[in-house]
């Protein structure tokens, strides 16, 4: 039976996320606290994984409640900041000033958090197509498949590519606990799927043998029309105002509405 199988929000934009067992959906559209802080630099752009391979060196974690995020370094130093507390986040801003040897500014966005497409709302993919993605590289993992594409919502009990079928002209919706999720559009990766999300090390023509297969396993179900290229992975869905506010959990049966 489809069900939520994991939930996974990502604090500070570009940097490690955090599986959660419920989350509420956010006024605008997203879940709460995913990528509430993003790091800037003077030219006001962002910094992750599209523009460093640096993010890769940081283990962190969060902790929701209280608002502590942690961070280790490759030399094994931990530091703790309090992101809840504002002289806190300037002390983590100086810090990541000096790990990325920058000016950087850290920001915070409860309303919407700084997610690519801010007009849009959370994405999904199905532990089926993680596992089928993972099959395509030797030695990679479901677990790393997972960090490498970095979905907010997965969903188990389906096929590999399920989440393919939800946009397109008359494509139908889905609802996870009675939440409606319309798809948008399809994700079109970048260079971070391609990088060993510990180490940084890229697997060679990844892209090419990723695109390749893709177009072999396109499902049938599928609009193709809908798609720019076969370098997509996941969906970027939408949740209508009517259903912000709220709440998702690992668990909740996951529906599909014709």
């Amino acid at each position: 039976m489809p069900e939520l199988e994991r939930l996974t929000v990502y604090p500070v934009k570009g940097l490690d996320g955090i599986d959660v067992d419920a989350t509420a959906i956010l006024d605008g559209g997203t879940l709460a606290r995913d990528r509430e802080f993003a790091l800037f630099d003077a030219d006001g752009d962002v910094i992750n994984g599209k523009r460093t391979d640096r993010v890769h060196d940081l283990r962190t974690d969060f902790d929701p409640e209280s608002g502590e995020f942690t961070v280790t370094s490759p030399g094994d130093e931990t530091n703790r900041f309090d992101l809840d507390d504002a002289r806190d986040r300037e002390r983590a801003e100086d810090w990541f000033g000096d790990a990325f040897e920058a000016d950087l500014t850290l920001r915070r966005d409860r309303t919407l958090g700084f997610v690519d497409r801010r007009e849009m709302g959370p994405s999904v993919v199905s532990t089926a197509t993680l596992e089928t993605v993972a099959s395509w590289f030797d030695g990679m993992t479901v677990e790393s498949a997972r960090r490498r594409h970095r979905a907010n919502v997965e969903v188990s009990g389906v096929p590999a590519f399920w989440e393919d079928r939800f946009v397109g002209e008359d494509a139908p919706a889905f609802a996870v606990g009675g939440v409606r999720f319309e798809g948008v559009t399809p994700c079109g990766r970048c260079v971070v799927p391609e990088r060993d999300p510990d180490t940084g090390e890229p697997i060679p023509e990844f892209r090419e043998r990723f695109v390749q297969k893709r177009e072999e396993t396109f499902p049938d179900w599928a609009d193709e029309e809908a798609f720019d290229h076969y370098y997509t992975l996941m969906l970027i869905a939408r949740v209508p105002e009517s259903d912000r506010g709220r709440t998702l959990r690992v668990g909740d049966p996951v529906d599909v509405i014709e």
